[in-house]
């Protein structure tokens, strides 16, 4: 693995905003578009524990998920696949997720009264991925590069 697909694969991370979660539970497999933030390849999400991912997330902390654009051609098509943990968060962890967060999306705040109500009802989590690849069709159709994450 190069330095420069890490360093592509960070960007790629920092530049977008919604990751496809799947997670699996006794209902079967389900997928969902959650925002997200990263602090290298850890990525930050909240979410209602009544829905149906936080309900699988309770009872499995095993999560793939995929990061991409709606590309029309092939041979430019970028992204990112991955599997991990979530963990839902507490405390400080939980704070310092919020951080981040509000320096991507300033607009998440309490104090905002079109959303402030929601979120004090959320969860906080973190995917912390075991196995991720960079998906760079520019580098020749199917490339990916795996991802030292640690």
């Amino acid at each position: 693995m190069s330095s420069d697909a890490v360093a592509n694969a960070l960007a790629y991370l920092a530049a977008h905003h919604v990751l496809t979660l799947a997670t699996t539970g006794p209902e079967g497999v389900w997928a969902a578009a959650v925002f997200y933030v990263n602090d290298q390849f850890d990525l930050y999400f909240l979410s209602a524990g009544h829905t149906r991912h936080g309900q699988n997330l309770a009872q499995n902390g095993n999560a793939a998920a995929t990061i991409q654009e709606d590309y029309h051609d092939w041979p430019s098509i970028q992204g990112v696949q991955l599997e991990g943990e979530v963990t839902q968060l507490s405390g400080e962890a939980q704070e310092a997720a919020i951080r981040l967060y509000q320096t991507k999306y300033p607009f998440v705040s309490l104090e905002n009264p079109a959303i402030g109500p929601a979120l004090a009802k959320v969860n906080w989590y973190r995917l912390r991925p075991r196995r991720l690849y960079f998906i760079d069709n520019r580098l020749g159709l199917g490339h990916r590069d795996e991802i030292n994450t640690r």
